[in-house]
């Protein structure tokens, strides 16, 4: 009987350890970006959110994301922009229709959650890190970071003297427990 107690006891301890799995809710997120285009900031957004995201704080090395989202649904709120910007020169989006992370990494400091990955644009794969936050509601955690990357890096907007090579990406991606 002790043995079995004690089993049961080290199971739960071993799946306590695992990090529980959350699906994004689209609906629920945001995903937006600014850039400077002719001396303005030009702020735009993507929905289309899908993936799988594992996370349990006391199991770092357990936990990650994998997510895209659909370059269709790009939002800057000009719809000519937004065509222009699915175009080849832009992001393609016919040949690369989703933008993806995948973590190779997650860890944690006194200020939150680092979480260092593969960030997949244009079919060009580059890693990047950047600090985020949970918060847990119940069911469902929202994760809040943001990072800045070189829009040259992933081969989008070509050579033009107008647009920033600098875009700052702000989520706030809302998970639900499977």
């Amino acid at each position: 009987m002790k043995a079995a107690l004690a089993l049961v006891v080290l199971m739960t301890g071993i799946f306590s350890l695992q990090a529980q799995q959350y699906r994004p809710v689209d609906e629920k997120s945001d995903i937006k970006f600014t850039i400077r285009n002719f001396g303005f900031n030009t702020e735009g957004s993507l929905k289309g959110l899908k993936g799988a995201i594992q996370f349990n704080p006391s199991s770092l090395a357990s936990s990650s994301f994998n997510v895209s989202v659909d370059v269709n649904t790009i939002n800057t709120g000009i719809d000519a922009r937004d065509k222009h910007l699915k175009g080849d020169e832009y992001f393609d989006a016919g040949r690369f229709p989703v933008i993806s992370f995948v973590s190779t990494s997650i860890t944690s400091d006194n200020n939150g959650y680092k979480v260092t990955g593969t960030l997949t644009i244009k079919g060009v794969s580059k890693i990047i890190s950047f600090p985020f936050s949970v918060n847990n509601s119940g069911n469902t955690l929202v994760f809040a970071g943001s990072f800045t990357i070189n829009r040259k890096d992933f081969g989008v907007g070509g050579s033009s003297a107008v647009l920033s090579n600098s875009v700052a990406v702000n989520l706030t991606v809302t998970a639900a427990k499977i």
